[in-house]
């Protein structure tokens, strides 16, 4: 009868089969391995962050300091305090350009996500055919347009003798034409419509991008049941683009509270202030008046009202997160 064998303890395992403890050696190196790459990364993000402090963050501290003198770019500033706030928030007329970018939100954001919704749930529907590609292409085209050579081109359109007056006066409608971007009553809607023309492209992309990623199964599953084309898009189709819908709304908010290149090509502010914005009137400020402190502080003020309208909208549209 053979011996019993006895029982060779495993490898790196002392007589009660416990597990070493790494040497402190091992450790110094694993902390040396976590310090190079935390040096890495930190020197591929440098660069970056150097550029984003100059030409961000430095322009921005450098505001907020010219917004407390009164100084016109060139004899020495006077401290004046909250006083150039004060003016930016009380004169009718700085209000009156805070209030037309609000304004403004109709039609560079909401027509054009509206519409761009709409558009994409159509081209969705015939994917497969060339006319979906051909439509995409030309929604899109305005989007690559230069804003100013946008503005430039609406202002044609829409002056007296452009063709928008001879569209309507070839189908008998006289008494309707005007120049557009020259009355009072239609300058800032006439504005407006160059902005969402601009904007549709750039959500109709996004949106279709998001559209692709909902599942077949989905509209097979809802077909079965017996939903119908509005069925399917508000209990499908806008659920599922609803990230894509809060970088749109966030992006054409910021482009119509921010607005500039269309409205100094088209209008110049006016007729009257009827068209002017936070951004021509800053741009008026600075340059044209030297009020270099009342500029600072309009900008500060509309930097504050960019943030407070667009976090709390991605918040909304967004949701919380899963």
């Amino acid at each position: 009868m053979p011996a019993p064998t006895s029982a060779v303890p495993a490898p790196g395992l002392g007589g009660d089969a416990r597990p070493r403890r790494p040497s402190s050696g091992s450790r110094a190196r694993s902390r040396h391995r976590r310090l190079g790459g935390d040096l890495l990364a930190y020197a591929l993000v440098a660069p970056a962050a150097l550029f984003y402090a100059f030409f961000v963050l430095r322009p921005i501290v450098t505001s907020a300091q010219y917004s407390f003198y009164d100084w016109n770019g060139v004899s020495t500033a006077t401290w004046v305090g909250f006083d150039n706030y004060v003016a930016v928030l009380s004169e009718p007329k700085l209000v009156g350009a805070i209030l037309n970018a609000f304004e403004l939100i109709l039609y560079f954001s909401i027509v054009p996500v509206g519409l761009a919704l709409v558009a994409a749930n159509l081209i969705r529907s015939i994917a497969a055919s060339r006319l979906a590609t051909a439509a995409r292409t030309v929604l899109f085209i305005p989007q690559v347009i230069p804003l100013v050579a946008a503005g430039i081109i609406w202002s044609w359109q829409l002056s007296s003798d452009g063709l928008v007056n001879q569209i309507l006066r070839a189908v008998g409608l006289d008494a309707v034409t005007r120049a557009w971007l020259g009355d009072f009553g239609t300058a800032l809607p006439a504005v407006g419509v160059i902005g969402a023309w601009v904007q549709v492209g750039l959500c109709l992309v996004l949106i279709l991008s998001g559209m692709t990623r909902i599942d077949a199964s989905l509209y097979e599953a809802a077909r079965l049941d017996g939903a119908g084309p509005v069925r399917e898009f508000f209990s499908i189709t806008l659920p599922g683009v609803r990230q894509e819908i809060a970088i749109c709304v966030t992006v054409t908010v910021i482009s119509a509270l921010a607005s500039f290149d269309i409205i100094y090509v088209a209008t110049q502010g006016g007729p009257g202030n009827r068209t002017l914005v936070p951004g021509l009137q800053i741009f008026y400020l600075a340059f044209f008046e030297r009020e270099i402190g009342t500029a600072s502080a309009f900008s500060i003020v509309l930097m504050a009202l960019v943030i407070a309208v667009v976090l709390p909208l991605q918040r909304l549209l967004r949701g919380r997160e899963s």
